[in-house]
């Protein structure tokens, strides 16, 4: 059933990665009320298919959703700068980091990643092995070194319906990499926000899910940023 389950999942991450921005630069957002100006805070959002907003509209996505949050405080912060990609691993985020990100300085960086080094049965010690290099460059990358960077778990997508034939295998390794990257983003020092249970709630609930039956939906995405934005929020005004 898993062999049947692969194959079924890579075809549909090599249709859905056609619809996927690499890098999505901040003007390209359609969340952008406020005219994007170097005097603005500035967001970066690094990650795969979770932090682009597979199969959901732009303006659902979570940077952008956060994004939004912020400005209706009062915050004046551009429109997130994304680098992500449906089906990205650890190895290919680097990569992405090392062609796109240059010198540029951010007052906030988000890191979400690893579900496809789970679903590509990658070790976990190569997967703790690239984190310390994607969180060397995301502190290099934040204004305030450490204090402006998050790590946001990966949620369980054992709880939608592309999963649920395999749930228990998928919760048990979810797990695993979970623990290896709270485990770095504490070494790291680095704010860690845990969104795994809101995921599980998909099954019970088919609304947290978008129409592909896999990621998110945007009212999932809304639930994961009411959790960590009142920190995010702090991070911005320390």
């Amino acid at each position: 059933m898993r062999s049947i389950l692969i194959v079924f999942g890579l075809l549909f991450l090599m249709m859905s990665c056609s619809s996927s921005s690499e890098a999505l630069k901040p003007e390209e957002s359609e969340e952008n009320e406020i005219q994007n100006s170097p005097n603005n805070l500035s967001y970066l959002a690094l990650g795969d298919s979770y932090t682009i907003g597979e199969s959901v509209s732009q303006d659902m996505r979570w940077p952008v959703q956060l994004v939004k949050q912020l400005r209706n405080k009062g915050e004046e912060i551009n429109a997130p700068r994304i680098i992500a990609k449906t089906g990205w691993t650890t190895d290919n985020l680097l990569n992405a980091i090392d062609a796109n990100l240059g010198n540029e300085k951010y007052d906030l960086v988000s890191v979400l990643i690893g579900v496809n080094n789970q679903y590509q049965n990658k070790s976990l010690e190569d997967y703790e092995e690239d984190l310390n290099t994607i969180f060397t460059e995301a502190i290099a990358a934040s204004k305030t070194g450490k204090e402006g960077v998050f790590v946001v778990s990966i949620p369980d997508y054992g709880a939608t319906p592309f999963g649920a034939s395999n749930a228990e295998e998928i919760g048990r390794e979810i797990i695993e990499f979970n623990i290896i990257l709270e485990k770095v983003a504490n070494q790291f020092d680095l704010s860690f926000y845990n969104i795994t249970p809101i995921s599980k709630k998909a099954k019970s609930d088919r609304s947290l899910v978008a129409n592909d039956g896999l990621h998110p939906s945007g009212k999932m995405y809304a639930l994961w940023v009411d959790l960590f934005f009142d920190e995010v929020l702090e991070k911005l005004q320390n």
